[in-house]
């Protein structure tokens, strides 16, 4: 069982503004919680105990709604970023963190990915990482991934123009790794998973696997009003 994760939650929302303007977009209200309670929440539901959340943009909100994370029955570690440090920066930030296998999850959107079942792939293949994907019929807003057949991860590609899409299985926001990857994170600038960790995981003969999401299993990214829009009704409908 992991006990440990990462909310990825220090980004700017500037796609959902005016409503992101008095608050960061992890605390966008869906049908009456804030975004990151709901993922605070769903990992508490399989068994995470300590849970770190990096933030940039307007900090306090955040640590005034969850404080220590009592009221949910974890113990919350918040990492305050004076510039962001990218979504691999973020996790290298608070590397003494991690001492076992423990996941993160980009914080701003939301998932109902069985966490159980991810991890339980993630044991069976025995790579450094295992990312869970979810299939999208227009992935060029998306970072996708090529598998063979054994599920191990051959290559990636971040936002693809549409004559270089070779797969339409993307990064759903939600990994396992093992604290050996923290190593392989760059120390300066701000590196990003998709863009720089993996695919140099990758390169240097790391095993990655990817997690083919279920059709019950799904991300759901609030990049836009619209976006939001959409989720509001799918949550209304009691999605869980």
């Amino acid at each position: 069982m992991i006990t440990k994760a990462m909310l990825l939650a220090a980004g700017l929302g500037l796609r959902l503004r005016p409503l992101t303007e008095k608050v960061p977009k992890c605390m966008v209200p869906v049908c009456g919680k804030p975004v990151l309670e709901y993922n605070v929440e769903r990992l508490r539901r399989y068994g995470v105990r300590e849970i770190v959340i990096n933030l940039h943009y307007l900090p306090e909100v955040v640590m005034d709604h969850f404080g220590d994370g009592d009221r949910w029955d974890v113990r919350i570690t918040y990492s305050l970023e004076r510039e962001p440090l990218g979504t691999a920066g973020g996790v290298k930030n608070v590397a003494w963190f991690f001492d076992s296998p423990f996941f993160v999850w980009y914080g701003d959107n939301l998932s109902n990915c069985d966490l159980h079942s991810l991890y339980a792939f993630h044991r069976a293949k025995g790579g450094v990482a295992t990312i869970a994907l979810h299939y999208r019929e227009d992935p060029t807003a998306s970072g996708i991934v090529d598998l063979d057949a054994q599920d191990r991860i051959t290559r990636f590609l971040e936002k693809p123009r549409p004559e270089q899409v070779f797969s339409h299985w993307v990064n759903a926001g939600i990994f396992v790794l093992e604290p050996q990857v923290l190593g392989a994170i760059p120390t300066d600038g701000a590196p990003d998973f998709g863009r720089d960790v993996l695919p140099a995981l990758l390169a240097a003969g790391e095993n990655l696997y990817g997690y083919q999401m279920s059709e019950e299993e799904g991300p759901w990214w609030i990049d836009t009003p619209d976006d939001l829009d959409h989720l509001r009704l799918m949550w209304e409908g009691g999605i869980s």
